[in-house]
């Protein structure tokens, strides 16, 4: 047997290793545990079927596998990158070979402009890789940064997020956790029993509801992990691949006919009487699928990603439905993180305004609601694309500027006809200005009454707006939707539909 006959049987040999070793990654079995699902179901559940492609398949630490599912997909027919966590390797926590691998992945996404999807379910750094775990976990979290500035990052907990872990789903744009399986901390349970003595379940200190109800860390709260996969694909499907890209453009549908011949009746004309603000966006909006964002957080504002002719939006409007629709810090934060995120992914701002101020009271003062309510201010003035803003009823004092207002750079406003703009509303404001008629009088409160109305019409009505050009324009309210598309389409004239 020649020397050439015994390469060509090494590299038969070789050829059939190598194709053995790829048999064996493709179909491994991973221990289920308590998991429901495998990484790599998980990740073929979210992707479109069959689409899925994995980086460095035979890569191991140990002589097991890296505790980490990187690869890309198609989602919707769009590419998308995905790192699952496999927590049937070390429970997933992120050694130096894991970190490796996601750098590698976030690279590939952030250089070809691809969407990353995390599927979180990781015990934290590995204990064993010491520093190098720690340095890992930078480099990860250096990527998260600078993703932020190129592509849409969503993060999805299925399970536990502990310890360096939960930074990085802290850097990415959305966060969805599973009821009851997803929990994120940076201290578990045991290590607080032992440092602070306070007994505390994993869901008392980092479950769904806590984050995505009190601390605004999470963002949307699902049921299950298919829900919750669903929701992703949801969020990117309004989304543009990159920073630049073409938008996520559909098919237009009208607006839900019910609610367009409800819409001249949804406001009630006393401004203390509550309403549904989503009843007005069911009737200004396309049809199509909707989606809140932090519903259970701060509900005095709503913050949506929906559609108008086609075109994705994103809308902040005032709830009156719960607390009536008042801005105090944390509204402020999750308004703020909106539209800054709508502006660097370019999607346009409506903005629909029901609001009766900031929150008064030493509380709120004490939570820095000036420097939060700030923020609101700057991020609407910063917004580099569309800012369409509509005075449904009310708009007092500093909110009212803060809620899009014409001198943030608002591209244009209008108001209701019934809608009243002044530095506070008419009760406060005769209250304040007529303190001394108001003592003398026999009846106060018919006084009260009385001027407050004189206030009402010759102070608050938006006319006064209109005239001096600070308002566009009043309007009826089943007039919305068209003065809405119409601008829209202008101020985004020459943008790929």
């Amino acid at each position: 047997m020649t020397q050439t006959d015994l390469h060509q049987l090494d590299a038969t040999a070789h050829r059939a290793a190598l194709t053995q070793r790829r048999r064996d990654a493709a179909v491994r079995v991973e221990p289920r545990g308590r998991r429901q699902y495998t990484a790599r179901e998980r990740v073929d559940m979210f992707v479109d079927a069959g689409s899925f492609v994995e980086i460095t398949p035979l890569r191991t630490a140990d002589g097991r596998g890296t505790g980490v599912l990187t690869g890309w997909g198609m989602v919707e027919g769009r590419p998308v990158v995905v790192i699952a966590h496999d927590a049937a390797v070390a429970s997933g926590a992120i050694g130096a070979v894991f970190a490796n691998a996601v750098t590698k992945a976030q690279r590939l996404a952030i250089d070809r402009g691809f969407p990353i999807v995390y599927v979180n379910d990781s015990g934290g750094a590995r204990v064993p890789d010491g520093i190098f775990a720690l340095h890992g976990c930078g480099e990860v979290f250096a990527l998260n940064v600078a993703a932020q500035r190129r592509v849409p990052q969503i993060s999805v907990i299925l399970g536990p997020c502990a310890g360096a872990a939960a930074y990085s789903p802290a850097l990415t744009d959305w966060t969805i956790m599973v009821k009851g399986h997803g929990h994120m901390f940076l201290t578990g349970p045991d290590i607080v029993k032992a440092a602070t003595g306070e007994d505390a379940s994993a869901d008392d200190i980092g479950g769904s509801r806590l984050h995505t109800e009190k601390s605004g860390v999470a963002h949307l709260e699902a049921e299950d992990e298919e829900s919750a996969l669903a929701a992703a694909r949801q969020i990117l499907s309004f989304l543009p691949s990159h920073v630049g890209a073409a938008p996520a453009i559909t098919e237009p549908e009208p607006a839900d006919p019910t609610a367009v011949s409800q819409l001249p009746f949804v406001v009630p004309e006393r401004a203390s009487v509550v309403f549904d603000m989503h009843r007005v966006l069911d009737g200004v909006l396309d049809a199509g699928p909707r989606l809140e964002l932090m519903p259970g957080h701060a509900r005095s504002v709503l913050t949506v990603l929906g559609r108008l002719e086609g075109r994705p939006v994103g809308i902040v409007a005032n709830q009156p439905d719960a607390r009536g629709g008042i801005l105090d810090s944390l509204a402020s934060v999750k308004a703020a993180r909106f539209v800054e995120f709508c502006g660097r992914f370019g999607l346009p701002v409506l903005t629909f305004v029901d609001v009766p101020g900031f929150l008064p009271g030493t509380v709120e003062e004490g939570r820095g609601v000036i420097t939060h309510g700030a923020k609101l201010l700057k991020a609407y003035i910063e917004a580099p694309t569309p800012v369409l803003t509509v005075v449904v009823r009310k708009a007092y004092g500093g909110a009212y500027i803060a809620m899009g207002a014409k001198s943030l750079g608002a591209d244009f406003q209008w108001a209701w006809s019934n809608a009243e703009i002044a530095v506070m509303g008419p009760g406060g404001a005769v209250t304040l200005l007529n303190r001394r008629e108001l003592a003398a009088a026999d009846d106060p409160i018919a006084l009260r009454d009385e001027l407050a109305a004189t206030y009402r019409e010759e102070v608050a009505r938006p006319y006064l707006a209109a005239e001096a050009g600070i308002v566009d324009d009043v309007i009826l309210p089943e007039e919305t939707r068209g003065r809405l598309s119409d601008a829209l389409e202008m101020l985004t004239a020459g943008t790929a539909r």
